[in-house]
This record gives C-alpha cells, sequence and structure tokens, in this order.
C-alpha cells in the first residue's frame, strides 16, 4: 500500500472530515477522496461512511487504521535509522501528556532540548492520564508524562518530576482567611473535579481516603475536562476546587485566585515518565527520554516566587 495514502486515509479518520483531511495534507478534497477509493479498492472494503457530513471509519477501516499507524511508525523509525547510522539525528517524536506536565514542564525541557537538536520535531498531545497510557500501549506515541500510576504490566513507570497540589478558591472566600485547612473545611463547600481518568482527581481520591472518606463525601458542584476551565469556574464562584500549584502561579501573583494547604498533609505527586515494554524507541525519543531522566534530577523542578 502506498505510504501517503495511508497517511491520508489517517487523517480522515482522525478528523472525521475529508476537507480537514485535505487542508493537512495540502492537497484537493477531490484527490483525497481518490485516496480512499483506490485503498478500498485495494482491500475490496468500504473504509469511510459517508454520512452527509459526517464521515466515520466503517469496521474494517478501524481495523485498517489501526494497522496503518504502525505501518507509518515503522516507516518513519526506519528513516530516522539510516539518518542515525549516517551521523545524523533527525525525526519526530510524538509524545502524550497530562495537563500539567504538557503546558508547565515539557514546553521549557523541550525548548532546551532542540536547541541541541535543531533537527528534531516534537508533537505533544495533552490529555487524562488513562488515554494517554491506552496509545502509548498502542504505539500511537513514543511516550508518556503523566501524573498517575496504576497496575499495567504493558507499560514501564520511571517517577521523573513532582508537583505540589493546592486547595484553590477566590481570594474573597471566606476559607481564604485561614492559613491552612481541613478536610472538614472542604467537606463544607462545593467542589469542582475534574474528569475521571485525570491524575490530579486519582491524587484528591486518595487524599480522601487516607482520612477516610471517599469521593461522594465532596459536594461535587461541577466535573470539568481542563484545569484552565477549573480556575475559570472557580474565578465565576462555582465552587473550590484542588489543583497544581504550578498551574496557578500567575494567579496568584494577581491576586485573581488563592491557594492554601491541607493541615497536616504533604500534597505532592509524582510524574511518571511511561514506556511500552519490550518495544524499542526510535532513535529520536530514545536521545530525549534519556534526556529526561538527567533532567530528572531535580524531582521538584518546582518555584513558588
Amino acid at each position: 500500500m502506498d505510504i501517503r495514502k495511508l497517511e491520508v486515509f489517517c487523517k480522515v479518520v482522525e478528523y472525521k472530515s475529508f476537507t480537514k483531511a485535505a487542508q493537512w495534507a495540502m492537497i484537493s478534497q477531490p484527490t483525497v477522496s481518490e485516496h480512499i477509493r483506490s485503498l478500498e479498492q485495494q482491500v475490496d472494503q468500504r473504509l469511510i461512511d459517508r454520512l452527509g457530513r459526517k464521515v466515520e471509519a466503517t469496521p474494517v477501516g478501524q481495523l485498517l487504521y489501526n494497522y496503518a499507524l504502525k505501518i507509518i511508525r515503522l516507516q518513519e523509525e526506519s528513516m530516522q535509522a539510516i539518518e542515525v547510522f549516517s551521523g545524523n539525528l533527525i525525526g519526530r517524536i510524538l509524545i502524550g501528556s497530562s495537563t500539567i506536565p504538557g503546558t508547565y514542564i515539557l514546553p521549557h525541557l523541550l525548548g532546551r532540548f532542540i536547541e541541541s537538536h535543531p533537527e528534531i520535531k516534537a508533537n505533544i498531545n495533552i490529555d487524562n492520564s488513562r488515554t494517554i497510557a491506552q496509545k502509548v500501549i498502542a504505539g500511537e506515541y513514543d511516550l508518556g508524562i503523566i501524573g498517575a500510576t496504576w497496575n499495567e504490566r504493558s507499560l514501564a513507570w520511571t517517577e521523573v518530576f513532582a508537583d505540589e497540589l493546592t486547595v484553590v478558591m477566590r481570594p474573597d472566600h471566606p476559607l481564604a482567611k485561614k492559613e491552612e485547612l481541613t478536610i472538614d473545611d472542604l467537606l463544607q463547600e462545593p467542589f469542582i473535579f475534574r474528569e475521571h481518568g485525570s491524575g490530579t482527581r486519582k491524587v484528591i481520591a486518595g487524599i480522601l481516603e487516607q482520612q477516610g472518606y471517599r469521593e461522594n463525601s465532596l459536594q461535587e458542584v461541577a466535573v470539568i475536562g481542563t484545569t484552565a476551565a477549573v480556575k475559570q469556574a472557580i474565578k465565576a464562584g462555582i465552587g473550590i476546587s484542588i489543583l497544581s500549584l504550578r498551574a496557578i502561579l500567575e494567579d496568584i501573583r494577581h491576586n485573581s485566585l488563592v491557594g492554601r494547604p491541607l493541615k497536616g498533609m504533604q500534597m505532592q505527586r509524582p510524574f511518571y515518565l511511561i514506556q511500552r515494554r519490550n518495544r524499542e524507541l526510535s532513535p529520536v525519543a530514545a536521545v530525549f527520554v534519556e534526556y529526561i531522566l538527567q533532567q530528572a534530577d531535580d524531582r521538584t523542578d518546582f518555584h513558588r516566587e
């Protein structure tokens, strides 16, 4: 099968749109349609269902999509290996990251890394920890940086950075007058959760369990899928939450949010580098992992000023 046609097919599946796939590939929409027809003729199966403006992969299309991703990645890795053999380090790293490392840690690290390796490019895809882990296992990402761990034998986990959590509220909230809070303080207030699968939510559940409580002991007022949106909800007076201190440093400086610790509790969590076991990394991904592990000596990597 033609690699270029497979690339275009994958973009049709991912974007659920012929138009967006054409824009990505910088070709005409009729050419995209012709690529899909050509693949369908090769496998003698319909790969894409076109229902008006809605585009969905058929079951066979989804099967081909999963294999096409592997074929494309294998081609990229083979070209990288040839470049490395020739003395060059060139290619692209696909990284999955949960919100905090993807927003506040990786961009800085990547900036310094790419200064030393200008021929390397990187994609950072931000999602919840569970989704990232699934995509690392599937080979869609080279590696992941996430804020939660669980029993998953297909993955290797390495602690690399640290994070501190804090109870977050508006400056005019009654709890903001206290220097530190208790679990009982939390139980009395409307609480904004991150979505299921979020590393932050998993840590909150662990904190509650240590004190003999469950998630449903909190007065849930909303479940919101991003840290940025949770911050806006807090500013709007919807409730309080527990977030990474990294995420609210600018808000603290501008006096739009405040953070308070929980009395007698260390609300810290590690971030983990995850890789699929028994899978050799591409040359550029291997170099980047080595770089991350070198930077991980300072696990706190974190400043309040």
